[in-house]
């Protein structure tokens, strides 16, 4: 059985995007679940391995099928567009921040066209990305139509909006808002391997009292539910992250960023990881920063990264999510 092959932009190189992705690959049991590929700057890459202290080799190839993908070797596509002295630990440039998008762009190429089963975004640093003038905040970078699907564990939430003021997050609360990602998220984890997913729609008001749950998401649900969609809600979203947890709920759909991410952050922060709906291919990324403040100490923890390889293994293969059955 060919194993799937999961590609990872290895994200701003003066950060630790770097080195946790080198700790994730110097994981054996990575191997059994993935062909890996790292794309971005070899140079970053052999400073986060000695960094790390790893006895991992680099593989300059060209194309991901050049790729050997064993274990004790880390295959890399690397465009040369860094040299040493532009790469400053700690130190955001515009130089780096091209880089980086330049890396991104090669990333997707590669999942449009089919030579990579999905790529995973490493932490970017939102100043260099500024830097380079193409970029004004960081949800310019979502692709048009997409929802960021946080994944911890059993706990998995995605919100009907990213950075919204929360003035503004009422109004946002719609009936075809909502029903819409019902039908996304459904179709989606039907694809990836759940074959009756269960969807909890969190309610907006405290205890789901409010004219926002009876109005808007009430009869959302009741759609959804009409269309075969396994949906339950508005549910008290005091209570609705807990009943995910304890495996009442395979998802959950949160009313705002924050509303779900407390949630997500706070039960299991390490081995978290955000996938995009949306797509036709495979795409994450990782809840943390490029953490300036330790990079180049070799203390940065990889387990984000490595959760993030491992489930868009796991998905590209229709295999659900590690810690439940396929289909």
């Amino acid at each position: 059985m060919t194993l799937p092959l999961v590609a990872t932009m290895i994200g701003d190189p003066c950060g630790i995007g770097p080195e946790v992705c080198v700790k994730a690959l110097a994981e054996r049991t990575l191997y059994d679940r993935a062909r890996p590929l790292l794309i971005g700057s070899q140079i970053a890459i052999k400073r986060a391995i000695e960094v790390s202290n790893l006895g991992l080799e680099v593989a300059v190839i060209n194309a991901p099928a050049a790729g050997r993908y064993e274990y004790g070797t880390v295959d890399v596509i690397d465009p040369g567009d860094l040299t040493e002295t532009d790469i400053v630990t700690a130190q955001a440039s515009a130089t780096c921040g091209n880089a980086v998008l330049n890396w991104m762009d090669i990333a997707r190429d590669l999942a449009e066209a089919g030579e990579v089963d999905g790529w995973i975004m490493a932490p970017i640093d939102s100043t260099a990305l500024k830097l380079t003038g193409k970029l004004k905040q960081l949800d310019d970078m979502m692709p048009p139509g997409t929802f960021l699907f946080r994944v911890s564990g059993p706990l998995r939430v995605v919100p009907i909006g990213e950075h919204l003021p929360i003035r503004e997050v009422p109004d946002s609360v719609t009936k075809a808002a909502v029903l819409n990602l019902l039908r996304l998220l459904n179709q989606t984890l039907r694809g990836w391997g759940m074959a009756e997913p269960r969807i909890a729609v969190a309610g907006l008001n405290p205890h789901a009292m409010g004219l926002e749950d009876d109005e808007e998401l009430k009869p959302a649900v009741a759609a959804a539910q009409a269309e075969g969609i396994f949906a339950t809600g508005p549910v008290s979203p005091d209570a609705v992250f807990r009943q995910c947890i304890e495996g009442q709920h395979d998802a959950v759909i949160s009313m705002y960023h924050d509303q779900g991410q407390v949630a997500v952050k706070t039960a299991v922060f390490e081995g978290a990881c955000s996938i995009y709906l949306g797509l036709p291919y495979i795409h994450l990324s990782i809840p943390h920063g490029s953490a300036y403040d330790i990079a180049g100490k070799g203390i940065a923890q990889h387990q984000s990264i490595l959760a993030a390889m491992t489930t868009a293994a796991a998905l590209a293969g229709g295999h659900g999510f590690l810690n439940q059955d396929a289909a």
